[in-house]
């Protein structure tokens, strides 16, 4: 079953619950989701959700993917898929099929999200997208055992591991770096 408008609300409110700081950033997602807009659908181009891994090894070190369309270092994760029936399946369903990381190899950290961040994505015309905004629900995981085995080159073209402070966000460095003490 799909991911629905009131899992995401749910979502939202809990992680809210928790990082009540963010509220501000996140009113104009609230107040989209106020008008039943299908955040679930890459078509929703106000702005719809989007689910992120943030994989952590023993040493510290975090998983990231050279993203081929925006040539950047960024976290595994992308849109959601008719098939996913929740934020976190998504975020690991993405890390898998990016980077061919065995699902069984990894372990939840907690289970609501570690950062929700809105960001600008520019407009593709050969997709017949719009710029528009991703709210990505970024969600922690572990590993003691992860390899990555085989890149999703129409998506990927590098995957490394590298230090918690290459996370772009300071904010998500400092919510991961308390989440690993």
């Amino acid at each position: 079953m799909p991911i629905s408008t009131d899992h995401i609300r749910s979502t939202l409110n809990g992680y809210l619950g928790v990082h009540p700081e963010d509220e501000p950033a996140l009113a104009p997602v609230l107040e989209l989701l106020d008008t039943e807009a299908d955040m679930a659908s890459r078509k929703e181009f106000r702005a719809h959700a989007t689910a992120g891994a943030v994989l952590v090894r023993p040493d510290g070190r975090i998983l990231h993917i050279r993203h081929l369309a925006l040539d950047k270092w960024l976290l595994p994760g992308g849109h959601l898929e008719p098939e996913d029936d929740t934020l976190q399946a998504a975020a690991l369903r993405e890390l898998c099929e990016e980077t061919g990381v065995p699902a069984e190899s990894v372990m939840l950290a907690a289970p609501g999200p570690i950062d929700i961040d809105v960001h600008p994505i520019p407009a593709n015309a050969s997709k017949a997208e719009p710029d528009h905004q991703h709210v990505d629900f970024r969600f922690l995981f572990r590993t003691d055992t992860a390899d990555i085995s085989a890149l999703q080159t129409e998506e990927v073209t590098d995957a490394a591991w590298l230090p918690l402070d290459a996370l772009e966000s300071r904010k998500l460095g400092r919510r991961v770096s308390g989440a690993l003490r």
